[in-house]
């Protein structure tokens, strides 16, 4: 049946439906609204396309790329539309790497973060075992990824590549996602402005130390506190760091 924009019909079926309905009248099957993740207009979930601006709205093979490998097992990683992005997925280990663009889209949009749920398996269908503690290679320019905690609080040790992306083995962007609508960014922002204050009031005690102007102080006994310059290189540098950096 043509589907003309803006209506409605049951993923199922193909009946039309009205978006009040919540089991599709002709073949009984439950219903329950979403949003297109392009153009945000109203869907019922299962449908495959948008009915308002034809996004696909679920995965499916994307259109093939340059070959990369993948960093843990080395086979060619798969192109997959998920929404309004492309992921490449392993299908031996389960892991993904996601461009820089793409993941940022994640990041920001809830509506994209609902396609990646209902898309991905969760981490404890993982099929390869304890990750291990290594350095992996980018799977786009082949040098070795920094392995960072995702916005610092997440627990969730992630390989980034600043040039192409960021590589999440078996179930880990589905964690990010789930840390993400949790409010967990929210709260790494809160916990990095904090952070920050608390740098600026070190950094401002140490410029206007009498001993600036004549000269370091003279180690102090055991029992007094003695100024730390690590910590000071410390918050110098993390003054000039960006948040995901």
């Amino acid at each position: 049946m043509a589907t003309t924009p803006g209506s409605l019909r049951c993923p199922s079926c193909g009946a039309p439906v009205s978006p009040e309905t919540r089991s599709c009248p002709f073949c009984a099957t439950v219903l329950a609204l979403v949003s297109c993740p392009s153009c945000f207009a109203t869907l019922f979930e299962g449908d495959r396309h948008c009915s308002a601006c034809g996004t696909e709205v679920a995965r499916v093979p994307a259109a093939p790329r340059a070959p990369r490998p993948c960093p843990e097992c080395r086979r060619d990683l798969a192109a997959v539309q998920v929404g309004s992005v492309t992921l490449d997925e392993c299908a031996s280990c389960g892991g993904v790497f996601v461009d820089g663009p793409s993941f940022e889209r994640i990041c920001a949009e809830r509506e994209q973060q609902a396609v990646v749920l209902r898309t991905t398996t969760g981490a404890a269908a993982r099929p390869s075992g304890p990750r291990p503690d290594r350095y992996w290679p980018c799977p786009s320019c082949g040098r070795f990824m920094n392995r960072q905690n995702f916005a610092r609080l997440s627990g969730v040790i992630v390989d980034v590549c600043r040039g192409h992306g960021v590589w999440f083995n078996h179930g880990e962007l589905r964690s990010i996602v789930e840390f993400i609508r949790k409010g967990g960014l929210d709260q790494a922002r809160e916990r990095e402005k904090a952070d920050l204050e608390e740098e600026r009031r070190r950094l401002a005690q140490v410029q206007h130390a009498p001993w600036l102007r004549s000269g370091p102080p003279a180690p102090l006994d055991s029992g007094g506190d003695r100024l730390d310059y690590g910590e000071i290189l410390s918050a110098a540098r993390h003054l000039l760091r960006g948040f995901f950096d």
